[in-house]
């Protein structure tokens, strides 16, 4: 008999979103699982996977049964020669980053948090930036799914070729993700420059910043002109630090909430909060070098709400001036900083906000400091205004309001992964209200 709690009440990272399952399960082999799959079809209950539980959405709620997946966590495999690892979908960024390392290997590009699971990561579509760099899932090369019926099927660009570009992006709903197995490459230290800049210059001469760094990002602080140009590329050159404990966390984290906190009273001094930040912690050089993974991570600092979509690289320009003549125009409305500014190779995964287009993912942010909620839907429904009109698709992982009819315009092969959602799943054992609002 399997172990299971009840009475667990799951939260998500950034305390936005939460549920109360029947039945919480830490299994430890593919036995457990079956048995607890088995379970839910007897009493008609519903299964939801989780991992790390940083989706800032109700993507992996449920009031049925959960399963975390900590338990199974083993690399089970490293192929130095291919440059290849496998692991269980349970496994943490954090942890296999690690062990890669101890092999001499690395993953090419990361997200900017690894208290994920491997499975979860991919799940989502989690990107990081780069543009001859794809999302994260592109980097999966093979993996092995439990499906409903508790058949497992090996998945990738030579068996179950279909499955595989669907699985490689799975939203929790094809089946639960056993293995997977990434394309890695030989372990590499990046060398980080940040440096000031202006929203005109950078956008001016985008292509050139792309030509110029292999992982180019920018912050941009909205209510002003400031940006923060940000280059990463690979170095031959010893790990050194020009940033500081002090400024970055004491002003960067302490200081910043207080005033957040004193801005849910007075909104207008958002705007002067912003710059003073710039002025503060970004308008001098900075520079580090360290190895790939402690440069890509970084701290998310405190408790937020999030949107991200992706836009055609092309519309980049077009969408972040409207976006800051918008907020120009309603001085009552605020946003936080920074909006921060990505890019991604085009892919042929099913579901990829970057499926067959070079794509530039708009991310903004509304802190919650103390925990306090701040008004943030007038600014919200805004952006994702701009951003459709722009042929933008929403992160995965990532609270947005698009329904079935919205993802039938986005995707182009949006039915093809709704008719193998329906051969592995007819009965919608892995469905939740999140997905529902997808296919339904």
């Amino acid at each position: 008999q399997v172990h299971s709690q009840g009475g667990i009440k799951f939260q998500n990272w950034a305390k936005t979103y939460g549920s109360s399952p029947e039945l919480y399960f830490q299994p430890s082999s593919v036995e457990e699982i079956r048995e607890i799959l088995d379970m839910a079809r007897k009493r008609d209950k519903r299964v939801k996977v989780v991992g790390g539980g940083h989706s800032p959405s109700d993507i992996a709620c449920t009031d049925d049964f959960m399963i975390q997946m900590g338990k199974m966590n083993r690399v089970l495999k490293v192929d130095k020669e291919k440059q290849q690892v496998t692991v269980e979908g349970g496994i943490f960024l954090s942890d296999l980053n690690v062990e890669l390392s101890k092999h001499g290997l690395a993953l090419a590009n990361l997200g900017a948090v690894s208290e994920v699971a491997a499975a979860g990561v991919i799940g989502t579509g989690t990107h990081n930036t780069g543009i001859n760099h794809g999302i994260l899932p592109t980097q999966v090369i093979a993996l092995t799914l439990l499906t409903a019926s508790g058949e497992i099927l090996e998945c990738s660009e030579s068996i179950n070729a279909d499955i595989f570009q669907a699985a490689r992006l799975h939203l929790g709903c094809l089946g639960i993700v056993l293995t997977l197995t990434f394309q890695c490459v030989p372990q590499f230290h990046l060398h980080e420059v940040a440096f000031p800049s202006t929203l005109t210059e950078v956008l001016d001469h985008l292509e050139d910043h792309l030509k110029r760094s292999q992982y180019f990002r920018f912050l941009w602080f909205p209510h002003s002109e400031n940006v923060s140009v940000i280059y990463q590329d690979p170095t031959n050159k010893f790990p050194s630090s020009s940033s500081s404990w002090l400024w970055d966390y004491a002003v960067g984290y302490y200081l910043l909430e207080f005033l957040l906190w004193i801005s849910t009273f007075v909104p207008s001094l958002v705007c002067w909060i912003n710059r003073f930040f710039f002025w503060l912690l970004f308008s001098s050089r900075v520079e580090n070098i360290d190895i790939s993974y402690k440069i890509f991570n970084y701290e998310c600092r405190f408790k937020q709400h999030v949107q991200d979509w992706a836009i055609p690289i092309e519309k980049t320009k077009e969408a972040l001036l409207e976006l800051k003549a918008t907020l120009e125009n309603n001085p009552k409305m605020v946003a936080h900083y920074p909006v921060e500014v990505r890019f991604a190779q085009g892919d042929e995964i099913w579901l990829s906000p970057c499926f067959q287009r070079d794509s530039c993912y708009v991310n903004i942010i509304m802190y919650r400091p103390y925990g306090k909620n701040v008004p943030h839907l007038n600014y919200w429904l805004t952006y994702e205004g701009i951003m459709k009109k722009h042929g933008g698709r929403p992160h995965w992982a990532k609270a947005h309001s698009c329904t079935r009819k919205d993802f039938e315009k986005m995707y182009p092969a949006f039915p093809k992964f709704c008719s193998v959602r329906e051969k592995l799943d007819p009965m919608g054992i892995f469905l939740n209200a999140y997905l529902e609002k997808v296919f339904y």
